[in-house]
């Protein structure tokens, strides 16, 4: 029976209706093909390329302005130096300590769209408000908290002396809270973003589902425990991701509000990965940097979509 039917198929692709079709097909994938075409050419050029190139490099010893015909081929050796290179560990250190800042500007943020979502008028307003810092230069971001945080004469040290604090922090120049400084202000510039997000996601959410909790006599309470938070895990999940990626590439914040001092003590992996590559000009070195960096990008969010069957409700 099934050669019968593949007969049959075969007889008909050869009648004109048939020939018509397969042109019609052959005309579809082509005309696919042309529109992924650009997209797929960028991707060669500006990323799996550069991906490659930084694998070969991680591999030697060599800077990018001696040129290519210094390229020294010497393995592994710049893996092995990067875990002994207590700078590079310490930046790793602080990479972690940063993702401490995602769930407190997801949890932050989750409750202002909530609060401006149901109990506030101007809506339009506080949007704006909050998304303002997010799309604010991040220079102009960095000087002012340099001058609010200045040790001797910045507004917020003048106001804890005046309550009575005689030796505040000195913030951004003492090694145990420069770090938690950019951590603060990091929570500050994301959370508009964040903030937008948790908005779209709480239109969402069916009416119905809190109309039904309040027949039940469901406290306000439980309607955030059993249906906003279970509802928004998707949105959760997206701002997860999007975020730990994020904390890797930090380097803007870091480059100008402290360069990675004092003492190393704010240094993350793509700050010092630049200062490596550009300033001590080792461009291998920063290469095989470039190259962890990546794999534990990659790890972390790959665990994370494994584990997103367990709590994300789609």
């Amino acid at each position: 029976m099934s050669q019968y039917a593949a007969s049959d198929y075969y007889t008909a692709e050869k009648t004109p209706a048939g020939k018509k079709r397969i042109r019609h097909q052959t005309r579809e994938t082509w005309m696919g093909y042309l529109f992924v075409g650009p997209m797929l050419l960028g991707l060669g050029v500006f990323t799996v390329l550069p991906i490659l190139a930084t694998i070969f490099l991680s591999l030697t010893d060599w800077n990018f302005v001696s040129g290519i015909d210094k390229i020294k081929l010497i393995g592994l050796d710049n893996f092995v130096q990067l875990f002994k290179d207590p700078i590079f560990l310490q930046s790793m250190k602080n990479n972690f300590i940063l993702l401490a800042v995602i769930p407190v500007t997801m949890i932050i943020a989750l409750l202002l769209a909530i609060v401006i979502d149901k109990h506030v008028y101007m809506k339009g307003f506080f949007k704006v408000v909050y998304f303002m810092p997010y799309i604010s230069s991040i220079v102009a971001v960095a000087v002012v908290y340099q001058v609010l945080f200045q040790p001797s004469f910045g507004p917020v040290n003048q106001f804890l002396m005046s309550i009575g604090i005689d030796s505040p922090p000195k913030w951004l120049a003492d090694t145990k809270f420069a770090l938690v400084s950019v951590m603060m202000i990091q929570v500050w510039v994301s959370i508009g973003f964040y903030l937008i997000i948790y908005l779209a996601g709480l239109q969402n959410i069916s009416k119905d589902l809190y109309e039904a909790a309040d027949i039940d006599g469901a406290t306000g309470w439980r309607k955030l425990i059993s249906i906003t938070v279970p509802m928004l895990s998707p949105t959760s999940f997206f701002l997860l991701v999007t975020g730990i990626i994020g904390t890797f590439r930090i380097f803007d914040l870091i480059s100008v509000l402290t360069s990675g001092g004092p003492a190393n003590s704010t240094s993350v992996l793509v700050y010092y990965l630049y200062e490596s590559a550009f300033i001590n000009l080792k461009t291998g070195y920063a290469s095989a940097m470039g190259i962890i960096l990546l794999l534990v990008t990659l790890i972390i969010t790959l665990l994370q979509w494994a584990a997103q069957k367990r709590w994300v409700n789609y």
